[in-house]
């Protein structure tokens, strides 16, 4: 009994699938198929060939072709349900089928009727603008609109944004309440665009009396500018939406900025596909008076992802403040956990005023600055000087190279190794009582002991534990870090000069964070991160906890009564080095300049690494001390 069931319905599918493709073949349903065919190839003039309708060619043409091609549609078929007899009239065929599309807002799929004509021998389908879409009347329109989606906004540690979509103004001209075109100079000197400029809007194909015509974009805080404005006539001022950059300065080079809704350079482009939103479609009939009839399809939009960061933006705004006139770059971490609390390059340009648009000019002055403001300082390399010294010290510790305490004599403030250096010495600035061991070599910053100390350990040990420190690596981080590097060392005198930070050391502030942190926490080199989940470690035990214990004593010391005692604070303790690289043609050079840095950490998981780039007449590295001990 089952088995006949199966039978019966199988034969009756088959039934039903061959009245509908019988149905596709008789001929008022190869009228509408082959309408569908040239459609489907664009061919809107072909169609007219195959209805009857009071439309002309012309407005049809226009009508169906607008309509189609606005929504995007594509791989639009028809399929007919049914295929019937009028009750009326023996020349009319009433045809159901069903119609289905791809758009841009995604697939229509939907029944519909129509009826087939047979005029003069030849079928045509009865049109009128329902064959398109059923609730589709002649007088009514399609309409396409986009929702727009939202940019994620990217936030401090303290959820505090640093970047996200706002408002702004926009100022534009109603052409038919100027005063002529008297006005347009002073426009143009107040927004600082050309004349030009304004005469081209205002003469652009769409502009009629009433339009309101865009010129530029300003900040809602200029209300000094919108109120000069507001005196002339014909000006308007409305609110839009831009990417605003609250801190400005202090965090641009940081966050970067957005044209054209991608993000070009900094946190914006790196975390560009997270942030972008994808924006929404509805494709939807209207009246005679604009009112919704009918939805004929909608895609939802998707707001960008908000990105939550480690940075402190009081942090950040400290650091900018005490270096925002120098070429410098700092790094202030969480040496425990890597989490980044500040990225600042100074000197900075504000990231506002590209969100709301500047002229030519304006972007020539900012890219052709001398100061480069827009460079990123916390992503390069620079010669390290005695700052790379604790690093020195440690890697002779750690192959045994020599003890803490070994004495290497004093050399007074000028030494070679050998006559073989000819003209060539390494000095430094003062002799002290007391041993050459690492402790006074790091308290007094002795280049002498740290040249030496070079020549102990030997090229390949000290090439080998500058690799072990990370150097010649890739860094992983959401923004490409140059790595650092040593050069060849390809002499006695350029391994002693990389002893003390020069020759041709060269290395990037974040990557030299990430080595003071194994002093800090017992030998394990923190990754750093602005997106924190767990503490990663670039590598741990990179030197053991006894030698960076040591390191960490003798850098207490550097503050406590050394180089760097500027930085001491009653009652904290803070470990850390200062270094003065010299750059220069020879060592006869006196017109060449000076890098300075100081890199410090207190004992509540705070370090912070900090260069400027010209230290040279304002005290060497001094200069950096009073300024990162506010931080602390």
């Amino acid at each position: 009994m089952k088995k006949i069931i199966i039978v019966v319905l199988v034969l009756l599918a088959i039934g039903i699938v061959s009245v509908i493709v019988y149905m596709n073949r008789t001929e008022p349903s190869v009228c509408l198929k082959d309408y569908f065919d040239k459609l489907n190839n664009k061919d809107y003039e072909g169609m007219y060939e195959y209805v009857e309708t009071d439309m002309s060619k012309e407005d049809f043409v226009t009508r169906v072709k607008n309509i189609y091609e606005g929504i995007e549609a594509s791989n639009i078929s028809a399929t007919v349900l049914t295929n019937t007899n009028d009750e009326n009239d023996s020349s009319i065929i009433n045809i159901a089928y069903n119609n289905s599309m791809d758009t841009l807002a995604g697939n229509v799929n939907f029944m519909n009727n129509v009826q087939v004509k047979n005029v003069n021998g030849e079928y045509k389908i009865a049109w009128n603008s329902s064959v398109i879409f059923p609730d589709l009347k002649d007088e009514y329109k399609v309409r396409v609109s986009t929702i727009e989606s939202t940019r994620g906004a990217i936030y401090d540690r303290n959820d505090i944004a640093i970047a996200k979509d706002g408002k702004v103004n926009s100022v534009g001209l109603v052409p038919g309440k100027m005063n002529e075109r008297n006005d347009v100079p002073k426009i143009a000197e107040l927004l600082g665009i050309t004349e030009e400029t304004i005469n081209n809007s205002l003469d652009a194909s769409y502009v009629k009396e009433d339009t309101f015509v865009p010129l530029r974009k300003i900040s809602k805080d200029d209300q000094e500018l919108k109120n000069e404005l507001l005196n002339i006539k014909g000006i308007l001022i409305t609110d839009v939406t831009a990417r605003v950059y609250p801190y400005k300065e202090a965090t641009s080079i940081l966050t970067g900025y957005v044209q054209d809704e991608e993000g070009k350079t900094g946190l914006e482009y790196a975390y560009n596909d997270r942030l972008k939103g994808t924006d929404g479609q509805e494709i939807y009939i209207v009246d005679e008076a604009e009112n919704k009839v009918k939805t004929l399809a909608k895609i939802d939009k998707k707001d960008g992802e908000n990105i939550n960061t480690t940075i402190d933006v009081n942090v950040q705004q400290n650091l900018y403040n005490q270096f925002k006139d120098d070429e410098g770059a700092s790094v202030a971490m969480n040496y425990n956990t890597g989490e980044v609390l500040a990225l600042v390059s100074t000197p900075s340009f504000d990231a506002n005023d590209i969100s709301l648009g500047v002229t030519d000019d304006e972007w020539n002055n900012l890219v052709n600055d001398e100061k480069r403001p827009m460079y990123n300082r916390y992503l390069s390399t620079y010669v390290p000087g005695s700052s790379l010294k604790p690093v020195i010290g440690a890697i002779g510790l750690n192959n045994n190279s020599y003890t803490a305490d070994e004495d290497f004599g004093s050399s007074g403030t000028k030494w070679q190794n050998s006559k073989d250096w000819g003209d060539l010495y390494v000095t430094t600035l003062e002799e002290y009582a007391g041993p050459a061991n690492l402790r006074n070599a790091l308290i007094y910053s002795d280049n002498i002991y740290f040249a030496k100390a070079a020549l102990k350990i030997g090229k390949s040990n000290l090439q080998k534990g500058l690799d072990n420190f990370g150097f010649n690596n890739k860094i992983s981080f959401v923004q490409d870090i140059t790595e650092s590097t040593y050069g060849p060392m390809d002499s006695e005198a350029a391994i002693a000069n990389s002893g003390y930070g020069q020759d041709q050391m060269m290395v990037n502030p974040i990557h030299m964070a990430m080595i003071y942190s194994s002093f800090a926490n017992g030998g394990n080199m923190v990754m750093p991160c602005l997106e924190y989940t767990e503490t990663k470690y670039y590598k741990q035990n990179v030197i053991s906890k006894e030698i960076a214990d040591t390191i960490k004593e003798d850098l207490v010391q550097v503050v406590e009564v050394g180089t760097a005692k500027e930085a001491k604070i009653e009652g904290k303790t803070i470990a850390g080095k200062t270094g003065t690289a010299e750059i220069k043609e020879n060592q006869e050079d006196e017109e060449g300049t000076e890098i300075g840095w100081f890199d410090a950490f207190d004992e509540n998981g705070l370090l912070v690494v900090s260069m400027v780039e010209n230290v040279k007449g304002k005290g060497g590295s001094h200069y950096l001390l009073p300024k990162v001990k506010t931080v602390f």
